[in-house]
């Protein structure tokens, strides 16, 4: 059976309504300082960027010194906004903990409910939301010694999904430009897909197998590990400033999570920095001889019973110097505080730093840079590229100790089209593999008593890494986070605010709709998951047929225009939210109109009493003469 043209138009016409392409108009390109060449066939070819500038030879003097000052000003002042970026990231991780750490902390305490792997997945995700930190949410499970290493799999599965919302977000500051908004979500939501695709793949072979706990267990046997200590490195520059403005007690976090009663009401706020903890053999009363320290150290006399105990007392020595140190406000009220100063600080830094980044790169210097990223070694050498790019993202997430910060750093870059994203992916999970090593250092630095358990649960996060980077990257056919990450970028272009329900959809309403049903019981889960699950596959496959087979389809599955439209395109969503911010945008301007004109009139009306005033003063002298 031949295949049907008029399917075949279709699936083509689906593709440029996806791309956003107006045959009379033209896909959209960008006028900024880097200048696109037109790319009717395909939308993901890097921009052609042109040397509009005058060329050093051209130049006197003059001139040259003040494109060098001009120079040197610019990457001064891009250091200065990237250090401001990332302390920001570091206060917002802290005003997150303030809102909701203690919440977090109640959440690992159920155990019960932690032993379902999705229950444990979704809450790893959902408190690394929280707390805006993979690394503090792999620390109290590494605290939380009741638990088995295997059931804090799913959770450090979760952390790492978590983490990666923060460059997500970030794509969303280009979004005023279509082409570059298009690049710049795609560059960040490859690695949103790339976690995913691993959960769904890995999470059922780990409840099934059990590779990666047994696999870890045997690397911890087979090594003779030691404790040691963890590489300050970026933290020795940006704790200055983020000190000066709080600081957090964190083991009141852990202290939650392990039932401790005394943390229960104690702020995160950390008051004094520098204590000494004095511990004395002192003999006390116990309320009777089973509390005893033991039977050689218990007498009784009287009516009381005592013992000889080690009580410890701390002495406050030095008193932190933030300015929240003496505050009278509770931790939600400063939470919210540095959660609103931080975020207006990190949107103006991002901003400030993708128009440097647009008067920067452009000319011969982002022809360098663009050439030198996407260039890949020649034939038989080829491949080699992108482990390299995999090794150069590992070691700049290790220098920086933060894949939220290089990830976040790249995705403006992708927007301009200086790195595409072929070369971003590899980029990415190797900034996935940076922050796995620097949690591993940090293990090295716990409690003898904590070593091996919190060292297990780094090298499963690197284990996690590690097989989800050979599931879905060395086969060029297997690489399907770039894939959707490109649908994806295709339709966020073209529907803006489609980029905004993603994120909802994905790190919210999904997560807690998958924890409600794993905590309802396994039936409840089965019940309703399974059949979602079926739908969702059958509708990728019959979408994947349409396009590229659709002899092998019913005629009646050939399209989807037998369902109602807006059940296969978002059109009619559309055109609902441009009718709703219309409506908006008209009620906010009728009353700025009506306020305006309740003005004119109030002025209008001032002259006629000053009038009818005069009038009637005129009329009296008038009477009087």
């Amino acid at each position: 059976m031949a295949p049907r043209p008029d399917i075949e138009i279709h699936c083509l016409d689906q593709q440029k309504d996806d791309l956003g392409v107006n045959e009379s108009i033209g896909p959209a390109h960008s006028t900024v300082a880097l200048i696109e060449g037109e790319s009717e066939q395909d939308p993901w070819d890097l921009p052609e960027l042109l040397d509009t500038g005058e060329k050093w030879s051209e130049l006197n003097t003059k001139a040259k010194i003040l494109r060098v000052v001009t120079s040197v000003g610019k990457i001064i002042l891009l250091v200065g906004f990237l250090y401001m970026f990332v302390c920001s990231l570091d206060i917002l991780s802290s005003a997150f903990q303030l809102v909701g750490g203690k919440v977090a902390g109640d959440i690992f305490q159920e155990n019960e409910v932690l032993s379902n792997p999705l229950a444990g997945l979704v809450i790893g995700m959902l408190v690394t939301l929280l707390v805006q930190s993979s690394s503090t949410s792999s620390s109290i499970v590494v605290m939380l010694k009741l638990w088995q290493v295997q059931t804090a799999v799913p959770i450090i599965m979760g952390t790492n999904i978590g983490t990666s919302i923060t460059n997500t977000i970030v794509a969303m500051t280009q979004a005023g430009d279509r082409s570059m908004f298009r690049r710049a979500f795609a560059g960040a939501t490859v690695h949103d897909f790339f976690n995913w695709l691993s959960v769904l793949v890995l999470l059922p072979l780990e409840v099934a197998t059990g590779y990666m706990y047994r696999f870890t267990e045997l690397l911890i046997k087979a090594f003779d590990i030691r404790s040691g200590n963890a590489p300050a490195l970026l933290k020795v520059i940006t704790d200055p400033l983020t000190h000066s403005i709080i600081e957090l007690d964190k083991t009141v976090i852990s202290g939650i999570a392990t039932g401790d009663p005394e943390v229960k009401n104690k702020s995160l706020i950390k008051i004094w920095c520098k204590t000494f903890t004095n511990t004395t053999l002192m003999n006390v009363t116990v309320p009777g001889v089973e509390n005893c320290t033991s039977p050689s150290f218990c007498w009784t006399d009287g009516e009381f019973t005592w013992t000889l105990k080690n009580i410890s007392q701390t002495i406050n020595i030095k008193k932190c110097s933030h300015i929240f140190v003496d505050t009278n406000l509770s931790d939600m009220v400063v939470g919210l505080i540095l959660l609103a100063s931080s975020l207006l600080v990190l949107c103006l830094c991002l901003i400030l730093i993708v128009k440097l980044l647009n008067s920067m790169l452009k000319g011969q210097v982002a022809l360098v840079i663009k050439k030198i990223i996407n260039t890949d070694f020649p034939f038989p050498f080829g491949w080699v590229t992108g482990y390299i790019a995999i090794i150069v993202g590992a070691g700049m997430t290790f220098v920086v100790q933060s894949s939220s910060v290089f990830t976040s750093a790249i995705t403006p870059l992708v927007g301009f089209g200086i790195i595409s994203i072929e070369r971003a992916y590899p980029l990415s999970l190797g900034s996935n593999i940076g922050t796995t090593t620097t949690a591993i250092l940090a293990a090295m630095a716990s409690p003898s008593e904590t070593l091996g358990s919190s060292l297990q649960i780094a090298l499963v996060h690197l284990v996690f890494n590690m097989s989800g980077i050979i599931l879905w990257y060395p086969i060029p056919f297997m690489r399907f986070p770039i894939q959707l990450a490109k649908a994806l970028g295709n339709k966020t272009a073209k529907y803006r605010w489609f980029a905004v329900v993603y994120i909802l959809a994905f790190f919210f309403i999904i997560p807690f709709l998958v924890f409600g049903l794993s905590v309802a019981g396994w039936p409840v889960l089965a019940g309703i998951g399974v059949p979602i699950i079926v739908l969702i596959t059958f509708v990728t496959v019959v979408n994947v047929l349409q396009c590229h087979c659709p002899q092998w389809l019913l005629p009646c599955l050939r399209t989807w225009d037998f369902l109602p439209l807006c059940a296969h395109s978002l059109k009619p969503w559309d055109h609902v939210i441009s009718v709703i911010t219309a409506h908006v945008c008209c009620c906010c301007k009728c009353c700025k109109i009506s306020e305006e004109n309740k003005e004119k009139e109030n002025k209008k009306d001032q002259p006629h009493e000053m009038n009818s005033v005069v009038i009637l003063k005129s009329e009296a002298k008038t009477e009087t003469k």
